[in-house]
């Protein structure tokens, strides 16, 4: 092999100066060539030729312009490039495991299950039939990008262009107005987002519904293409990467693995650290005994935390489709709790988490086999002649069926009754309405088929979910893939996550009858053999609504109160949602309530005339509810009535995982 020059040892000054480069060779910077050690010389001989040496070393040098990466880089590159290559095999195993349990499974029932073509191609045709209002949209669109690039380009230019500001949390960090090229990609995405969103808005002439359906998919689609859910286009998950060397997408991938293996090939979104809670022990901890138990339900009676207790107990209701412990969360948010602290008996109905056993359980057994009997027992252990009742999202709409039944029957045991976010009129009942029209029904009727006759928890919670999509789904992906940080010790989204299933003939009951014809307050609802009227129910009633709420809507709550017509009804509208709206305790000082004592013909009119309070509603209903619930009398103890006590609350039912 041959050996590599060397510059002669006699001649130091010429080895210093860099050697020309010959005409027609690229000028490009090359790497610099190791060059050979030099031999040592005798002190006496080295003074003069010390100080050119050191010469080629000068970072003035064509040959250093580009330095090879020291070896701290270099270890850096490879530990990236490493973890970039075991999160792509840890993705596509776990890919094509999904794929290898899927390939057995029957297909979709259908390519489009919401029923979302038609409604797109009327929206589109109504949007043809108008060529003017499109060519003043695009108008409008070009309009947009041209300012956003006017001040992009003089940012470019040096001049000091302040950053729009966004709102949205999905762009909340500065690393996506800070960074120009980010900057643009955000603009541009919120610029096409909020025009498209827009147009399909501004349709005329076709069915309201039709078009909301067409409103709610754009959204959704729009949603999903947001640059913050793809790892090249955020910046945050890009400054993540480089920081840990890419072991945050190891991770993101551990877990997206992780989550299609707990969805068995489909994938599942973790919105929680499960681990982190366990039933009875960390969370729905309020003692208290189940003092009845039969195929229906658990009857839980709350141990009492004062030495008096009103005369007449609280029975709660919450909805069959979720557990009854998102009252029971931890000690400082637990209504229940809170309720025994101001002097009330407090039974829960647990509902069991119901199987192919009973798929042909309907509002009669609901009623017959629940509210009924766990009226009676829960009268029976307490001794008394009365109870007041609360009814929670769906479980209230039983309830307020089956007050207009009793009533019918002129039964009176049920002196007092309260509703939490419910529904009893549903013609403005929110998105919801989007996911029942028969199409979809049909969709989720052959679905309920294939598992037996009830509909799996996760259908419904998909359901929830996707009404708020970049809360409950893009959130949650982008931390646990693209950052690769693991889900949040959350107590409610574990609760959420912990879903139920429902038996076919009462989902199909309720979502045609109630959804689909609006039949209980028309009047046309059969339950117990009786078409009951809610205009019959005279007892007292406290509405609940949630000024934020998507699934039970205040416009639709209010309609609701209103249809009780025969009733003394007190409406109060709490700020935040569906759940938080209605667990807000006076401690956390949060939020804030509106109170009007009158029932105008609109929310609107309502509103304009409300007191708002800070804080918690639960005080202003304590009172409402301490005026109707009688006397004092000596405290019950659970273990001390008439009914065994069969077990410690909370139970057996609430731990059945669907």
């Amino acid at each position: 092999m041959a050996k590599r020059p060397t510059a002669p040892p006699h001649a130091p000054e010429q080895a210093a100066a860099p050697k020309p480069r010959k005409s027609g060779r690229p000028t490009s910077a090359k790497p610099p060539r190791p060059r050979a050690a030099k031999p040592k010389v005798a002190p006496e001989q080295s003074a003069p030729a010390a100080q050119p040496a050191a010469a080629p070393e000068s970072p003035a040098a064509p040959e250093t312009a580009f330095p090879l990466p020291g070896a701290d880089q270099r270890q850096m590159l490879e530990a990236l490039s490493m973890n970039l290559a075991k999160a792509a095999m840890t993705a596509q195993a776990a890919i094509a495991e999904a794929a290898l349990s899927q390939a057995d499974r029957p297909a979709a029932l259908s390519p489009d299950p919401f029923n979302v073509g038609p409604a797109m191609t009327q929206v589109m045709t109504g949007l043809a039939s108008r060529p003017d209002r499109l060519f003043a949209a695009q108008a409008d669109l070009f309009n947009r990008y041209m300012d956003l690039w006017a001040s992009t380009t003089r940012r470019a230019a040096g001049e000091d262009v302040p950053a729009v500001p966004s709102k949205d949390k999905r762009f909340k960090d500065p690393a996506w107005s800070e960074n120009p090229m980010f900057d643009v990609m955000r603009q541009s995405y919120l610029v096409t987002a909020d025009w498209m969103n827009g147009l399909v808005s501004s349709v005329e002439d076709v069915d309201p519904l039709i078009k909301r359906r067409a409103e709610f998919f754009t959204k959704l689609l729009t949603d999903a293409f947001s640059p913050s859910n793809f790892l090249a286009s955020n910046p945050v998950a890009l400054k993540a990467l480089a920081e840990s060397n890419g072991e945050s997408l190891v991770k993101g991938m551990q877990n997206f693995a992780a989550d299609m293996e707990r969805g068995a090939g489909k994938l599942k979104i973790s919105q929680a650290d499960y681990g982190k809670f366990v039933v009875g022990e960390n969370v729905a901890t309020a003692p208290g005994q189940v003092v009845w138990r039969d195929e229906l339900f658990e009857l839980i009676q709350f141990d009492p935390a004062t030495d008096k207790q009103r005369a007449i107990p609280l029975l709660i209701f919450p909805p069959w489709i979720n557990k009854f412990y998102i009252l029971d969360l931890q000690p400082g948010n637990s209504m229940i709790r809170w309720l025994s602290a101001q002097g009330f008996t407090v039974f829960v109905c647990s509902w069991v988490n119901p199987d192919v056993d009973k798929a042909g359980y309907g509002f009669d057994d609901y009623l017959e086999k629940g509210i009924y009997r766990a009226i009676a027992k829960a009268l029976e252990q307490s001794k008394s002649e009365h109870i007041n009742t609360v009814g929670y999202c769906i479980g209230g709409t039983l309830m307020g069926a089956a007050l207009a039944h009793m009533a019918a029957n002129n039964d009176k045991r049920v002196t007092a009754n309260t509703f939490f976010a419910a529904q009893h009129d549903f013609a403005e009942a929110g998105d919801l309405l989007l996911f029942t029209d028969e199409h979809w029904l049909n969709e989720i009727e052959q679905q309920m088929d294939a598992a037996g006759g009830v509909l799996p928890g996760a259908a419904m919670a998909e359901t929830f979910n996707a009404l708020r999509a970049n809360d409950l789904i893009w959130s949650f992906f982008v931390s646990n893939y693209l950052m690769g940080k693991d889900p949040p010790a959350f107590d409610l989204l574990f609760w959420n996550a912990d879903q139920t299933r429902m038996p076919k003939a009462l989902h199909m009951d309720y979502l045609r009858s109630m959804y689909g014809r609006n039949a209980l307050t028309k009047g046309e609802f059969e339950i117990g053999g009786i078409r009951v009227d809610l205009s019959k129910v005279t007892i007292p009633l406290y509405f609940q609504a949630s000024r934020e709420d998507h699934i039970a809507p205040m416009n639709s709550v209010y309609r609701s109160a209103r249809a009780f017509t025969g009733a003394d009804v007190t409406l109060t509208l709490a700020g935040s949602g569906h759940i938080a709206g209605v667990v807000n305790p006076p401690s956390a000082n949060k939020y804030q309530h509106w109170i009007n004592p009158g029932l105008p013909a609109t929310l609107g009119e309502w509103q304009a005339k409300a007191e708002e309070h800070p804080g918690s509603w639960w005080n202003h209903w304590a009172d409402w509810l301490h005026a109707r619930s009688g006397d004092w009398v000596p405290a019950r103890d659970p273990k001390k009535g008439p009914l065994p006590a069969l077990e410690p609350a909370p139970g057996s039912y609430v731990k059945v995982k669907s």
